[in-house]
């Protein structure tokens, strides 16, 4: 405890004699980790489909159906593994060690429950729930997307856990931790796609048995890693592991919203997938393609929201709003720079990135018309995705949930099915809809941050 402590106190003091609690030595140590992380996380999703497309277009299809569902679990499950960090921060920046790993503690509890029935359900009722998500389509794809479906939800369980250590460590600062897990994970996870598809030739099963394998793995290691007696903060005892409802109050007063936002708002998702699975294999497939490689440009920001969390949690907790505030609009500025480089180089060598993966002619064009449409529209994101997580380290999960539900119902998912159901329009009205989904969402909380600001100036 005295080591954080200290290490805090040794960082610069900013222009209004407060403590700076974030130096530009300690930003770029919390913050390289996680961009590393989420480019591990697409690299292996792009890997995945890379290999996956030798066995044939409707295996792809199939994989990518199944990831749209299993992304909006997966998502929940951070959104609400998101929430602890927030209160893991805030007990950080206020040196309350103990009660930062008895946060984990309770979060690896509620959120393993909670995958745990989510797994039971899919294993009960999955060729119903995707009949119903999906309708018809061809017997190939759905025979494809069944079998990846069981072996990816059985892991969901195993996901939670690797989620809320995972929470724990970053609530601290130390990224580097789950960067090292999550390159663990995905070197099984690709090394087993390789032997499993090329060498065994397993075909769909080659991509799903490998993912189950690394996150238990990766599960396991992050657990034993959180309870070392060597560690600041940890899980402690068993007895941290008994429901505490004060603790777990807090922890879902942010959790739970931002779980409901991010559920619902990958709900839409699926929708739009259901959408586009009308279109036929070449929509879907270019649609697959497209989505996997514009992940790209979504790393960058990913990483800059997953520190702010840690940042604003712990500059709320430590008393001290106004640095989380001006830290927030330099890691906006950071992302702009970062998607700069990213989509310039993206529309430069488009057709190379597309030619990677074993398209009809049909769904090259496709795909290459959605990832130069979504590539130049990044110009909003940050406003649109950055800022709600300033909103959420700050206790108003509520806000983001509401309007992250709102634009998705009305504009994305509502225009989208107006320009193909409606006009009978073609695959990019469906990114276009989204693009008005983002313009709103930045609009909105530009005011809100701007009114928080004058707030701020008053008190």
């Amino acid at each position: 405890m005295q080591q954080g402590v200290a290490r805090t106190l040794r960082e610069k003091t900013d222009n209004s004699g407060s403590v700076e609690l974030f130096g530009r030595k300690r930003l770029f140590g919390l913050l390289w980790p996680l961009v590393i992380e989420q480019l591990l996380s697409v690299l292996v999703g792009v890997v995945d489909i890379f290999m996956v497309a030798s066995v044939g277009e409707a295996t792809v299809s199939g994989v990518s159906l199944v990831d749209s569902v299993n992304y909006l679990f997966i998502q929940v499950l951070f959104a609400v593994t998101a929430g602890g960090t927030v209160v893991c921060a805030q007990l950080v920046g206020a040196r309350d060690y103990e009660g930062a790993g008895k946060s984990g503690a309770q979060l690896a509890v509620v959120s393993t429950a909670g995958m745990l029935i989510v797994a039971a359900v899919f294993f009960v009722a999955g060729p119903q729930i995707l009949a119903l998500v999906f309708g018809t389509v061809e017997t190939d794809v759905m025979e494809n997307a069944l079998v990846y479906l069981y072996f990816t939800v059985g892991s969901l369980p195993f996901m939670a856990l690797f989620y809320s250590a995972s929470s724990v460590f970053r609530a601290k600062g130390e990224t580097r931790i789950s960067m090292f897990a999550a390159l663990f994970m995905n070197v099984i996870n690709v090394v087993g796609n390789a032997i499993c598809i090329f060498g065994l030739h397993m075909g769909v099963v080659g991509v799903a048995l490998p993912t189950l394998l690394a996150r238990v793995v990766a599960s396991v290691f992050m657990v034993w890693l959180l309870q070392r007696p060597s560690n600041e903060i940890r899980i402690r005892s068993l007895s941290q592991l008994r429901p505490d409802r004060a603790m777990l109050r807090r922890i879902l007063s942010i959790g739970l919203p931002n779980g409901v936002e991010s559920g619902l708002f990958n709900l839409g998702k699926v929708l739009l997938q259901s959408l586009v699975s009308t279109l036929g294999t070449s929509s879907i497939a270019a649609y697959a393609v497209a989505s996997s490689l514009v992940t790209f440009l979504y790393l960058p920001g990913n990483a800059l929201g997953a520190g702010m969390t840690t940042i604003v949690g712990q500059c709320y907790g430590a008393k001290e709003p106004r640095q989380a505030r001006r830290y927030t609009k330099m890691l906006v500025a950071l992302n702009y720079a970062m998607l700069a480089v990213l989509c310039t180089v993206m529309i430069g060598d488009i057709q190379v990135w597309v030619s990677f993966y074993n398209l009809s002619d049909q769904a090259f064009d496709l795909a290459t018309q959605l990832v130069v449409a979504h590539s130049l529209a990044m110009v909003v994101w940050p406003l649109a995705f950055l800022f709600p997580y300033y909103f959420r380290a700050i206790g108003r999960a509520v806000f983001t949930m509401i309007v992250a539900i709102a634009t998705m119902a009305l504009l994305r998912v509502g225009l989208a099915y107006l320009f193909v159901m409606g006009m009978h329009l073609n695959l990019l009205w469906v990114w276009y809809a989204m693009f008005v989904d983002w313009v709103a969402r930045a609009i909105v909380y530009l005011i809100a941050f701007h009114r928080d600001g004058r707030r701020l100036d008053r008190s």
